[in-house]
């Protein structure tokens, strides 16, 4: 139609309505909430193998089996909540990722212990502020960096599972610890704008 205003986006997201919404209004901005930091933990960690858009899905589903993420909680659960996971087809009844999630919850509330937040131990590794690339098509972004291997080694040392460099860069990229945004998409400046106003505050 004439005067139509073409939105760019990354490629990624394709043309499903769930992720074009997920990519327009949450990956890529800074988080620093922990109960949503642990979220996006333990569901980095559930797509192992799988595509985000098969998680992003089922997000709600996850939230209402793991009791909204409350990491203490979830940090609590014994063989019979892993049953009741594992019977639940509404996530991905995979074992060894229920299991892992348990794990992490309580990895998770070690770091808080020891770091006073989850987010004060994972944003120190880019300073408190994001990393802005500049990457012009979704071909030159990586799938992990130096960077990424770094935190995922020392989550590893530390107890959890499900955190290869891989899922640690995807992490990464969604909690808004990096922007890549590709520069033709209509994101990318304004997550630059989101992280240059919180320097500044």
């Amino acid at each position: 139609m004439a005067g139509e205003v073409i939105v760019k986006r990354c490629t990624w997201c394709g043309s499903d309505p769930q992720y074009i919404t997920y990519h327009d209004e949450d990956w890529g901005v800074p988080v620093h909430d922990d109960r949503l930091l642990f979220e996006m933990l333990i569901l980095e960690g559930a797509q192992a193998g799988l595509s985000w858009l098969t998680i992003l899905k089922k997000r709600n589903n996850y939230r209402k089996a793991f009791h909204d993420f409350d990491a203490a909680r979830v940090a609590r659960y014994d063989q019979q909540e892993i049953d009741r996971l594992m019977q639940d087809a509404s996530i991905v009844r995979n074992r060894l990722k229920i299991e892992s999630a348990i794990k992490n919850a309580r990895g998770f509330l070690q770091v808080c212990e020891e770091f006073s937040s989850f987010a004060d131990y994972l944003w120190r590794y880019v300073d408190g502020q994001p990393i802005i690339n500049s990457w012009k098509k979704h071909n030159d972004i990586p799938a992990l960096t130096p960077l990424s291997d770094q935190l995922s080694k020392d989550l590893k040392t530390r107890g959890f599972n499900f955190v290869g460099s891989t899922i640690c860069y995807a992490l990464m990229q969604s909690i808004g610890m990096v922007n890549d945004h590709t520069t033709d998409c209509f994101r990318y400046r304004e997550i630059n704008r989101l992280a240059r106003r919180r320097e500044s505050s």
